[in-house]
């Protein structure tokens, strides 16, 4: 009883703070935030080149702030939407979208759910975990965007035609509530109840005001999912805490080593289960852990939930990504990534 106990305190902020941050999201996009982003990225000089880096960095931005998962469901059509927009490579986009969410999770605690379940039982709050891994999240959107540009460059060089995108947007209490994520993610040691609450705040008022759907809140916040992973993070945080299998697996093992083994488990259980995993007992080199649950995923699609969802959402907006193809430019991504990343730990 007192492994799952253990278990329970230390997995459910992290669903719990996700889970206020996809409302958050819902709520902003219904508001036009993300529109306004796909717009903005549009009108960047440079043709698609320039589109294509504008709209990297945006995702990355949104997927520091926001949570990657986030990040997935409200920008890949944004990119996709910019890419058609002018007629530009929509590989790169929609490519581009995953690996840089992935890549640009690293920010912050809230940026990626495996950062909550590995950072839960240490003292400190959002800024001093930004502290360790600011250095680490600049080469990896930095090698991220790079790689990928490289490989579409020639596409991206194909004349476009002005983009006409729809940039509306109201101010509203969508974007106040990702002001206080945030704030409450730098600030506090435990954002998770708070950031919810807001999360719960901000959709009621956007129902109220009818900018949202409740149909759309429910499959925005994606309880089934969210809640079938928890279940199983629990489970297996349960039974590492009862036994001595994590601490043997890496509690002598250097920062490669370390970071090797997290990216691999990330690709067999899924990177969530893997830091439960991990964090039941603590690592040695928890910095390592993260970057290789973090950036490990981009190597297949089993590796994390963001890349599920940005299949299921790439094929809903008329998109066929090859998985073959993201595991060939994803492994390039995901090693370059990580030789970067540990080389400043």
């Amino acid at each position: 009883m007192h492994s799952l106990a253990s278990s329970l305190q230390a997995t459910w902020p992290p669903f719990v703070l996700v889970a206020g941050l996809l409302l958050i999201g819902h709520a902003a996009s219904g508001e036009g935030l993300f529109r306004r982003l796909g717009a903005w990225c549009g009108r960047a000089p440079g043709g698609a080149r320039g589109t294509f880096l504008v709209t990297m960095g945006a995702v990355a931005l949104v997927t520091a702030v926001l949570n990657l998962d986030t990040s997935v469901v409200f920008m890949t059509p944004v990119a996709l939407q910019a890419a058609r927009a002018e007629g530009a490579d929509e590989t790169a986009f929609v490519f581009g979208t995953i690996f840089m969410s992935n890549s640009a999770s690293l920010l912050l605690p809230g940026s990626n759910l495996t950062n909550l379940l590995v950072w839960s039982h240490r003292e400190g709050s959002g800024a001093a975990f930004a502290s360790h891994m600011v250095w680490p999240w600049i080469a990896s959107i930095s090698v991220t965007a790079i790689v990928v540009g490289a490989w579409r460059w020639r596409a991206l060089a194909k004349p476009v035609r002005p983009a006409t995108l729809d940039g509306s947007f109201e101010f509203g209490p969508g974007l106040i509530a990702v002001v206080l994520a945030v704030v409450a993610m730098l600030a506090l040691a435990q954002p998770a109840p708070w950031v919810f609450a807001v999360g719960v705040i901000v959709e009621v008022v956007a129902l109220r005001r009818r900018r949202v759907s409740l149909t759309s809140a429910l499959r925005a916040a994606s309880p089934v999912t969210l809640g079938v992973l928890f279940l199983v993070a629990l489970v297996i945080g349960t039974v590492a805490r009862a036994t001595t299998l994590s601490s043997h697996l890496l509690h002598h093992a250097s920062t490669v080593i370390t970071a090797a083994v997290a990216a691999g488990s990330a690709l067999v259980i899924n990177n969530l289960p893997a830091a439960s995993l991990f964090a039941a007992r603590g690592v040695s080199h928890p910095i390592a852990l993260l970057l290789g649950l973090d950036l490990g995923p981009n190597i297949f699609v089993t590796g994390a939930l963001s890349s599920l969802l940005w299949l299921r959402i790439s094929r809903q907006n008329d998109s066929r990504p090859s998985i073959l193809t993201f595991a060939v430019v994803g492994t390039v991504i995901a090693l370059s990534t990580l030789a970067c990343s540990l080389a400043l730990i």
